[in-house]
């Protein structure tokens, strides 16, 4: 698995995760467990549904480069 979630989209989706099951925690609703893919996909920063559309919020090396 090639990383495609940059810091920016990471951090994001931490927040994200966190605010939805918060939410579900709050209303009492399963829905908050969609928070928990939020934060899945931050910490691994892998998204499956980037792979289909060829996306990437990773910054882009230089191949060149060996720094």
């Amino acid at each position: 698995m090639k990383p495609n979630v940059g810091t920016v989209d990471r951090i994001v989706r931490a927040v994200l995760g966190l605010a939805v099951g918060a939410a579900g925690l709050y209303y009492q609703s399963w829905f908050g467990l969609v928070g928990l893919v939020f934060l899945g996909t931050a910490l691994i920063g892998w998204c499956p549904a980037y792979l289909p559309f060829g996306l990437s919020t990773c910054k882009i090396r230089s191949q060149g480069s060996s720094t």
